[in-house]
């Protein structure tokens, strides 16, 4: 299993944000990506829905024999992760909102989180707040609009700043230091929330985290990769080919193939 790929999936193209992190972090290994833009996005969708989505696209992978999955996707993570790891026994490596760290690195006690509606109303994000906030105070920012945005690789211009102001600015009038990416789309936009939110405030991407902890996982497993003559990218989306294909070029830097998913796995 060591020359086996990694499976990486979000709702939409929000997880090659995660990926570019894992490439840095893993070179030697051979990953495969699902954007499930057909389905995209999922921050109002039935928890059912989410958790049904996640199940086949998970399905996916194992058919394409890989040895770990990296849930790319707060919105996944928060629904239907539970569900997930007592279904499969393969390695899930899941992010999450970087509470933790903002909670540690906040200077004036209060951080903001942006994310989807159904992240912030989860249960998962309850538990995290409540674990790891003590003593600081935590606004939550939903985010409609944005994962959109990015989807359409409209990563600037007047109407993607106009959102940004209008969802970070209300963070910062009630104190906020520190600004939590709760969603892979965002750090497309990291620039634009920076500049937004100048230069006193912190804005964490837990992108890094997450390839970190795979390769803790995969390391304490002897699943590390071995070979030392290159890796390969593979990519897959339940939405338009005519559609995806430029937006994942834009985000990952490069004309890159990709597939269809097959219908199996599309339709619930």
């Amino acid at each position: 299993m060591q020359g086996a790929p990694i499976g990486v999936f979000d709702s939409g193209v929000g997880g090659l944000s995660v990926l570019r992190e894992i490439r840095h972090a893993l070179p030697e290994e051979d990953l495969l990506y699902v954007a499930d833009s057909g389905h995209a996005p999922y921050g109002n969708r039935p928890g059912k829905f989410i958790t049904d989505r996640a199940e086949a696209i998970v399905e996916f992978f194992l058919n394409e024999g890989v040895k770990a999955v990296v849930v790319a996707c707060n919105t996944v993570t928060t629904v239907a992760i539970l569900t997930l790891r007592s279904r499969f026994t393969i390695p899930i490596v899941a992010i999450e909102p970087a509470v933790k760290p903002a909670a540690q690195l906040t200077r004036s006690g209060v951080i903001g989180v942006l994310a989807t509606s159904q992240t912030l109303a989860s249960e998962s994000f309850s538990r995290l707040a409540e674990k790891y906030g003590m003593g600081v105070q935590i606004l939550e920012q939903p985010c409609p609009g944005l994962v959109e945005l990015v989807e359409k690789a409209e990563l600037n211009g007047p109407r993607t700043e106009a959102l940004i102001v209008r969802y970070v600015s209300p963070l910062l009038e009630q104190g906020a230091d520190t600004i939590v990416l709760g969603c892979t789309h965002f750090p497309f936009l990291i620039s634009t929330i920076r500049a937004v939110a100048g230069p006193n405030v912190a804005v964490l991407d837990p992108a890094v985290a997450v390839a970190r902890e795979l390769h803790r996982r995969l390391k304490a497993s002897e699943l590390l990769a071995s070979k030392a003559n290159g890796s390969t990218e593979q990519f897959w989306t339940s939405g338009s080919l005519i559609r995806v294909q430029p937006v994942i070029a834009k985000l990952w830097g490069e004309n890159v193939p990709i597939r269809s998913l097959p219908s199996a796995f599309c339709a619930l």
